[in-house]
């Protein structure tokens, strides 16, 4: 259990200096969300549970199909904004589209030989 709380911990601490980063400097707040933080502390956390290659291969190659339609969702929200959509409407829009996207990147990948 202390465990479990030490992860959620630290990705939290992650999630509050990325939003305090981004109020001084909505660019660098921006640089230090877009690094793979959560996905290499996902991975940590996985091998020091599993230490199992085959695993984490796979982990780690989901991950980056999974990224792939996540990322017009980046596109989309500053669009919206900036044609004057609401922030929540925008945001809710940017969340549809990647689950969307997801869902098509799950429907698809199969039939391209990928196992996500």
């Amino acid at each position: 259990m202390l465990y479990m709380i030490l992860k959620a911990a630290i990705s939290g601490v992650i999630i509050a200096v990325v939003s305090e980063v981004a109020k001084r400097s909505p660019g660098f707040g921006a640089l230090i969300a877009s690094l793979p933080l959560v996905s290499v502390m996902g991975m940590m956390w996985l091998w020091r549970d599993t230490s199992d290659p085959v695993r984490m291969a796979s982990h780690a190659q989901a991950t980056f199909w999974f990224v792939l339609p996540s990322l017009p969702m980046f596109l989309a929200i500053p669009l919206l904004l900036r044609r004057g959509v609401a922030f929540w409407p925008a945001l809710g829009l940017g969340c549809l589209l990647t689950i969307g996207l997801y869902l098509l990147m799950t429907w698809i990948g199969p039939r391209f030989g990928l196992r996500i």
